[in-house]
């Protein structure tokens, strides 16, 4: 995503009490646990997730515009109001830059009810004509380009990214796409009774979108869909598949690609994009699914062909035309998939918006008032310990031999750290905002970042660039960058309290900062090199060593129901329990270190050890309507807050001591079953 960046640790210095009050009679550092979320009837040898957050799940309601709640979100919300802010300062200023015009003109046209009700499907209108016109096959390969350009889902999607094999560059990948539900698993368990039901109201509301387009026999249109997208979804490769780099590593030229689908016009599809002059790599997939891509192709009904795309050109623009589609968007998506009772404040949704798409213009605006430079300073010394913990944890690894030590440590020092805002900001001068124009602004802001995609080609690959702007709660590792990235809008409770004391704090934002760091390290990143590249530099002993880590691992989040008869899939969410165990193992030896030999201070009658587990469990809190979380079982590669809190503990000896977890209670693991990895 993104000349590399000096690494700001280098340039700071460590602050070994980092987050201790440091200036002259200041007040004491306070423990930084909410104990009025702790439920006392729950022993914490028994449940520790369960015990800290007991209460707070029992009184805490899930707000009717979201599927769940917890610290991620608490903190989202909480950043909101103050974008908004910004917002509408910028709507009042007639004198405003261009930059802030901007802003305000595509959130105004996104407020303007009134407006959007007067267009109705209009905006839509030329479109849904462009599919109609579809009259060969041969027409195809263009429309799905045009599509693509808009941001539709169309079949198989393109992308711009590093070259996993040679980093220094830029490849175009192209892969499976185009299904309406989360997961091609939902089209393919006939047996089930819920997937049954989910397939038959996907299927009304297909109907009901084409019928607001004024599409002719919109049932019989919608069956036609469904019954394309469950072809499609057969020929998809399973989520836990995907997860495999090597194999979706599938070399093409453009050539080589036409004799693998001989009826589709590969070549027209490329000049229609803009990319028939490159010479990037061209990388597939899964080169079965578009061998029976194009034959389904070859044997669908041109009409039913143009009820599926006049489907994804609605599905995709619904929240940006006018109530009635809007609302049913919603009424499926929202409500059915995920159970969430209401939609949020339009403000809410247009702040979205904005975040989505001039991010980072908005995020300009967002650190200059709400990012202090010493927030910068505090999370770059706290990163660096967990650095330097790492670094100490693989000389110490007991199943790692020393050419494999090697490798990682000379890794681990190639890693980029990025924190708070990117040093060169995205220059979105030239796109045209209308403030009467939502749909408009949208799908041209859509083209102007797939044209910014595509130019990146044939270039050198830009280091400086980042994936999310700064006022989003979030973190990520970006493997082929060896990169680590933590927004700005992170370092704020609930995973960072300034007034409470380091453990805390290391258990909240340093296991975060951790588990970003592990993923260097985890199932999925342990393939890249410092550089970015897919090699492997492990030796054959420590490899298995490794697998069998994960495989025990893997096991115990397979046996974790949250609900009768719904487990975790421990294959699909590997990488980040990986990351969950050795992130709060690196933490813990992070804020060990940060001590200096010198103990912990006692606080309201806690041990420093046991404020760095409850910081943690606390900051893992969240509740999820059962819709949601069956949604996410299937889909999401996070284990549940429960399982992200307890099944780490259990593998961590210092939790033990600091608990008194003895046999017999149900967090107690055998020290043969604990699985250490980093």
């Amino acid at each position: 995503m993104t000349p590399r960046l000096l690494p700001l640790l280098r340039l700071l210095p460590l602050v070994p009490l980092l987050f201790a009050a440091g200036a002259r009679g200041a007040p004491p550092p306070t423990a930084g646990i909410d104990r009025a979320a702790i439920d006392p009837a729950v022993r914490s040898q028994d449940d520790f997730f369960q015990h800290m957050n007991g209460r707070w799940l029992a009184t805490t309601a899930i707000p009717p515009d979201r599927p769940s709640w917890g610290a991620y979100q608490q903190l989202a919300d909480q950043v909101l109001p103050q974008l908004r802010t910004l917002l509408d300062n910028a709507i009042a200023q007639p004198d405003a830059t261009p930059d802030s015009r901007r802003l305000a003109d595509f959130y105004a046209s996104y407020m303007d009810e009134d407006r959007l009700e007067q267009l109705g499907l209009t905006p839509l209108r030329e479109e849904l004509a462009r599919v109609d016109a579809l009259s060969t096959r041969q027409q195809l390969p263009q429309l799905i380009a045009h599509l693509q350009q808009l941001g539709i889902s169309a079949l198989y999607s393109v992308t711009v990214d590093q070259d996993s094999h040679q980093a220094t560059r830029y490849a175009l990948l192209l892969d499976q796409d185009g299904l309406g539900l989360p997961d091609r698993d939902d089209y393919l368990r006939p047996d089930d009774a819920r997937a049954a039901d989910l397939l038959q109201r996907y299927q009304r509301h297909v109907a009901q979108m084409l019928t607001l387009a004024g599409v002719a026999d919109a049932d019989a249109n919608a069956r036609a869909v469904l019954a394309f997208e469950q072809q499609l979804a057969r020929l998809q490769w399973t989520a836990e598949q995907l997860r495999d780099p090597a194999a979706s590593y599938n070399p093409r030229t453009p050539a080589q690609l036409a004799a693998l689908t001989p009826s589709y016009d590969w070549r027209a599809y490329l000049r229609a994009a803009g990319l028939q002059d490159t010479v990037a790599p061209l990388i597939i997939g899964q080169p079965g699914y578009f061998q029976g891509m194009a034959a389904l192709l070859d044997r669908t009904p041109l009409s039913t062909l143009q009820a599926y795309f006049k489907w994804q050109l609605l599905h995709a623009c619904a929240p940006y035309l006018n109530r009635a589609a809007a609302d049913a968007n919603f009424a499926f998506y929202g409500q059915a998939l995920s159970g969430t009772a209401a939609q949020p404040p339009r403000w809410k949704r247009g702040v979205r918006l904005i975040n989505d798409t001039l991010g980072e213009a908005l995020g300009q605006l967002y650190v200059r008032q709400y990012f202090p430079p010493e927030r910068k300073q505090r999370m770059a010394a706290l990163v660096r310990n967990l650095l330097d913990a790492y670094r100490a944890d693989i000389d110490q690894l007991d199943w790692m031999g020393p050419d494999t030590k090697r490798a990682a440590q000379a890794k681990l020092a190639k890693l980029t750290v990025k924190i708070g805002y990117p040093d060169r900001w995205r220059d979105d001068s030239a796109l045209l905002v209308r403030r009467d124009d939502l749909l408009g602004n949208v799908l041209r802001w859509r083209q102007s970042d797939y044209a910014r995609r595509i130019g990146k080609l044939d270039g050198p690959v830009d280091r400086a660039e980042w994936g999310l702007p700064p006022q989003t709660v979030n973190a990520y590792y970006n493997p082929q960058l060896n990169e680590v990235v933590f927004p700005a809008a992170m370092l704020q409770a609930p995973f960072f309290d300034a007034d409470a004391d380091d453990a805390v704090n290391y258990g909240a934002i340093g296991a975060v900062i951790g588990h970003e760091i592990s993923h260097a390290f985890d199932d999925h990143g342990a393939r890249y090199d410092g550089d970015g590249n897919l090699r492997d530099w492990w030796r054959t002993a420590d490899h298995q060593a490794f697998e069998d880590r994960i495989a025990r691992l893997t096991a115990q989040y397979d046996q974790f129901s949250p609900l009768p008869g719904q487990h975790v899939n421990g294959a699909l969410t590997r990488d980040e329990n990986i990351a969950d165990n050795s992130g709060l193992a690196i933490a813990y030896q992070a804020w060990t270190r940060s001590l200096h030999g010198a103990p912990a201070p006692v606080i309201d009658g806690l041990s420093g050890e046991q404020r760095f587990y409850m910081g943690y469990a606390q900051s893992r809190r969240v509740k999820m309507l059962d819709a949601e979380l069956i949604r996410r079982l299937k889909t999401d590669v996070h284990a549940p807050g429960a399982a992200r809190t307890n099944i780490p503990l259990r593998n961590q000896p210092d939790f033990y001591r600091a608990f008194d977890v003895q046999p017999g209670d149900r967090m107690y693991l055998p020290p043969a079953q604990r699985v250490r990895i980093w």
